[in-house]
């Protein structure tokens, strides 16, 4: 009875944290203190409660506050912990107000998703695996571009090379991320973009992984031991084939979107199309984004 009590209770945290991202509500001292002593039992909730409740926070319109409200209780090193090895490496503290790449891209996804029209849960995963692979491995920006553009038109790698290769604006340099630009020819910017892509694949397969999940914050003795894996099989599924365009050719039939309107009945079922093209369209407008000055 006592753990169906604490259980109850623990689920009410995320629900309170889910709550007051959106709604941009502040806890009071006592309910900080309570959501932050009862933070490490999170990892007893039921999986499929856990993967609930972290889509209601990043797929709605608040994954940014979601993400900065489990940091600063806590809970992303329970959670999240590859990510919340990515802050700590960074120095990203607590009650930071600085953001980083990871927040400026759910920041985008917010921008484009609300409660009333969010996205399905394979675009923030992939978003997350996407990240991962970038912040392990900067890369070129017109990699990214090219990456993204590719992704964007069902794997047609050369038709992405020479849109990429046109873009003249100037990308964020406040992400390590991404490295100065390089005089990449077109084989050489092919290759980067397969490695990418692989890249990513891995950081999803890993994100599946307790036994690598569990050392992700193993540099860091004060944190809490995790080997929260939440994503079911079939989601897995469902984000690797986003990605599985990319390198293996111009998938057959494919028309890609065009413009940029998204399409949010589709994109809140998973519409493979959709989710690419927001993906894309997120991803792109981080790397170059539009009131970015020369």
């Amino acid at each position: 009875m006592a753990l169906i009590h604490l259980l109850f209770f623990v689920a009410r945290i995320l629900r309170a944290v889910r709550i007051a991202a959106r709604l941009e509500f502040r806890f009071s001292k006592d309910t900080a203190r309570y959501v932050k002593n009862l933070s490490g039992s999170v990892s007893r909730l039921d999986k499929t409660r856990i993967m609930m409740e972290m889509n209601y926070m990043l797929a709605y319109g608040s994954a940014e506050a979601s993400l900065r409200l489990l940091w600063k209780f806590g809970l992303l090193e329970i959670l999240l912990p590859i990510q919340a090895s990515y802050f700590v490496q960074n120095g990203f503290r607590r009650r930071d107000t600085r953001s980083n790449m990871l927040l400026s891209l759910f920041s985008r996804l917010d921008k484009l998703v609300a409660p009333d029209k969010p996205c399905h849960s394979s675009l923030w995963v992939g978003m997350l695996a996407f990240h991962k692979a970038l912040s392990d491995n900067p890369r070129d920006p017109m990699v990214v571009a090219t990456f993204c553009l590719a992704v964007h038109n069902g794997g047609d790698t050369s038709e992405a090379v020479k849109i990429a290769k046109r873009i003249t604006k100037p990308h964020d340099k406040s992400y390590h991320e991404l490295l100065e630009p390089q005089l990449l020819d077109s084989r050489a910017l092919v290759n980067e973009v397969m490695n990418l892509s692989a890249s990513v694949k891995q950081e999803l397969s890993r994100m599946t992984d307790e036994y690598y999940v569990s050392k992700a914050m193993a540099k860091y003795p004060k944190a809490p031991y995790s080997d929260m894996v939440f994503i079911p099989l079939a989601l897995y599924l469902r984000v690797r084939r986003i990605f599985e365009c990319v390198g293996e050719g111009k998938e057959r039939g494919f028309v890609a979107k065009q413009g940029r309107k998204i399409n949010h009945e589709l994109l809140s079922i998973g519409s493979l199309h959709e989710v690419r093209h927001t993906f894309a369209r997120v991803v792109f407008d981080t790397v170059y984004p539009l009131n970015q000055k020369y």
